[in-house]
């Protein structure tokens, strides 16, 4: 049964969307991260355009932060300062980005951006996995105890000067 996407300007298989967000869902609850990052090239690999694939997105992030934030809540292991300062910065963030986003759809690059975007950072965050990994896997076969890596000198986050603890999350 096919169902017509008028934003997107295509028809997909009804069943085809509800298999894909349950199994994402699965994944996300599974391994504890985001399903955006799984569903939007998903999402472009069926037809829809890579500007309505990342903003289709957003209702599915608020929604399972908004669970997994009332499960931490139960727990009480929610930071809610922490949370508080992400959240303001991720407003600014989302404003400066619209702008982007309208900038580079008015010039007609705003397709070649998030694909280029999307590469390069899920590229990176490969990179930086693989990386532990290697290190990791090294580590064991040498004997040495897996460990948190000790710092040597304070990084040049520590060095700014508005500072602010976190006692919540040990911070």
């Amino acid at each position: 049964m096919q169902i017509y996407l008028p934003i997107a300007e295509i028809s997909v298989n009804i069943f085809l969307l509800l298999g894909l967000g349950g199994a994402i869902g699965f994944l996300s609850g599974l391994f504890g991260v985001g399903g955006g990052f799984l569903m939007t090239p998903i999402l472009m690999f069926i037809g829809v355009p890579p500007a309505v694939a990342v903003s289709t997105q957003a209702p599915q992030i608020v929604a399972s932060s908004f669970s997994g934030a009332l499960a931490h809540w139960k727990r009480k292991t929610l930071d809610l300062k922490m949370g508080g300062l992400l959240l303001a910065g991720g407003v600014v963030g989302s404003f400066f980005g619209v702008q982007l986003f309208s900038y580079l759809r008015s010039l007609g690059q705003i397709d070649l951006f998030i694909g280029l975007s999307y590469v390069g950072f899920l590229g990176v965050i490969g990179g930086l996995m693989l990386l532990e990994s290697v290190r990791s896997i090294l580590r064991s076969r040498t004997g040495q105890a897996v460990s948190t890596p000790q710092r040597r000198r304070r990084s040049w986050v520590e060095r700014l000067p508005v500072k602010m603890r976190f006692p919540s999350s040990g911070l």
